[in-house]
């Protein structure tokens, strides 16, 4: 009987449960680790931090999931991994004392730890800006954005700047969706002419979104989603500033350094900016308790596994096949990593130094579709070698195909959303040397209120599909 081990019940984790209880469960011990009791459906929790959707709708209790799919689950927090003799160490909520959980094959699905030390002054803790990338976050941020509802009502012209607030980081389209959100409400609210809104960020060029930007027929004719991205925001009138590394924010200010080396300050009033991701804090032990996490994890955290690192940026470029395929760690093959877990080879968007020294990048995505595909890739390869088979499951990011659906207002009468298509997410130069190195008959843009009716959509199916309910199995990652 096999023992595996999922940490993180994320996107990639939750799947890979689900698809590793249906594979495994009756025969094998799955067990699932996560920090919190439910799934949280991320995607909707930019609604949840405007208001115009409950917290509670866009969560599902795990437990009852994993009894019914022979998982087991253990609430609590990975503080320890010991690759060799395989086992992980859980801080647990109801227990004192830490417990060992021993396993034959690991998935490290943490998700990000949400890095806002990284920028002086960032964050729920630090008092000055909100976050809707946890559930609480996005709840506060709600609060907050309501207390500056009110005081327009009263009269006041506030600005609001929205955005990253890193050098390195990444979810551009989490910060779209979420002033375009504003915007919107505030309309329907007749507050809009009281408020200036700006969407600040890292990105080489608007619409960027850390995955180099794309082109895409729209209306009949080839456009680029920096053409797409910027007229919406004309039709919004929201500003925009790119090309801006956040170094510290304060309670008035936020601090920015640009591509020149020049340095700047934007006021502000109420700011929602994306913190730099990195890799959860969990110690990698040797069997004779050495410090092993340079086999296991770069620097920053994120789990190295079958990608080829070390290119420069013009050479990762031309080989697509650098970025990984069983998302399984060369030192310890009983390791595989999923989502924003996984080390990337490297940035998709042309990254950049400023005169100072400053590296301003926007980071590869890997969250949403995309982590789900690669939680069920590695489940399914787990599953394989569980029952004494090779693995055969394989998925670059430069081979996958991915949906984005960004809301641009929640109402399924008047609301938008944005239908991004892209394949795929890597371009792949060599395959499509059409200049954009993506398959420009499948690559689409598409803007209307049809796209607000599959936004929420989506938010139904996906929420049906993550309780496991019949024929969850047929909806696509």
């Amino acid at each position: 009987m096999a023992r595996v081990v999922i940490i993180g019940a994320g996107f990639a984790g939750h799947t890979a449960a689900l698809y590793l209880g249906s594979k495994l469960g009756k025969q094998h011990d799955i067990t699932v680790i996560n920090r919190y009791d439910y799934f949280g459906f991320v995607p909707s929790w930019v609604w949840v931090g405007v208001g115009t959707m409950p917290p509670g709708q866009t969560t599902i209790p795990l437990k009852p999931v994993y009894d019914r799919m022979h998982v087991g689950f253990v609430q609590g927090k990975v503080t320890e991994v010991h690759p060799n003799e395989r086992y992980v160490v859980v801080d647990r909520h109801d227990r004192g004392a830490p417990e060992r959980v021993a396993y034959d094959y690991l998935l490290i699905a943490t998700g990000p730890k949400l890095n806002f030390a990284a920028t002086p002054g960032l964050g729920p803790e630090a008092g000055n800006t909100v976050s809707i990338c946890t559930l609480d976050h996005a709840v506060a941020a709600r609060d907050a954005y309501l207390e500056r509802v009110r005081r327009l009502e009263k009269g006041e012209r506030l600005r609001f700047v929205v955005g990253t607030g890193h050098p390195g980081a990444t979810c551009q389209g989490a910060a779209l969706e979420y002033i375009s959100n504003l915007h919107k409400d505030l309309v329907k609210r007749r507050l809009r002419d009281r408020a200036e809104l700006l969407y600040l960020s890292n990105e080489p060029a608007l619409g960027d979104f850390g995955v180099g930007g794309l082109h895409a027929r729209y209306k009949g004719r080839l456009t680029s989603s920096e053409e797409f991205i910027t007229a919406v925001y004309k039709d919004y009138g929201v500003k925009w500033e790119v090309q801006k590394g956040v170094r510290e924010v304060d309670a008035k200010r936020i601090v920015w350094e640009d591509y020149a080396g020049r340095y700047g300050e934007t006021a502000y009033d109420f700011a929602m900016l994306i913190p730099q991701f990195t890799g959860q804090p969990i110690k990698y032990i040797g069997a004779d308790g050495s410090d092993i996490s340079e086999k296991v994890v770069t620097p920053a955290g994120l789990v190295k596994v079958d990608a080829v690192y070390g290119l420069d940026y013009e050479t990762l470029r031309q080989q697509p096949e650098a970025w990984p395929a069983t998302y399984q760690n060369p030192s310890y093959p009983t390791i595989f990593a999923a989502g924003i877990a996984f080390a990337p080879p490297g940035p998709i968007s042309r990254p950049h130094v400023t005169p100072n020294g400053t590296a301003i990048s926007a980071a590869p995505p890997r969250t949403g579709m995309i982590a789900s595909i690669i939680g069920r890739v590695t489940a399914l390869n787990i599953a394989e070698l569980a029952m004494g088979k090779e693995m055969r499951h394989k998925e670059r990011m430069s081979e996958m195909f991915a949906a984005c659906v960004a809301s641009l207002g929640d109402s399924l009468w008047d609301g938008e959303a944005a239908t991004i298509i892209m394949y795929p997410v890597v371009p792949d130069y060599k395959r499509y040397p059409n200049g954009a190195g993506r398959d420009l008959f499948v690559t689409h843009m598409e803007l209307g209120t049809s796209g607000a009716w599959m936004k929420r959509m989506v938010h139904e199916t996906f929420m049906h599909k993550f309780r496991a309910r019949p024929g969850w199995q047929i909806i696509p990652e």
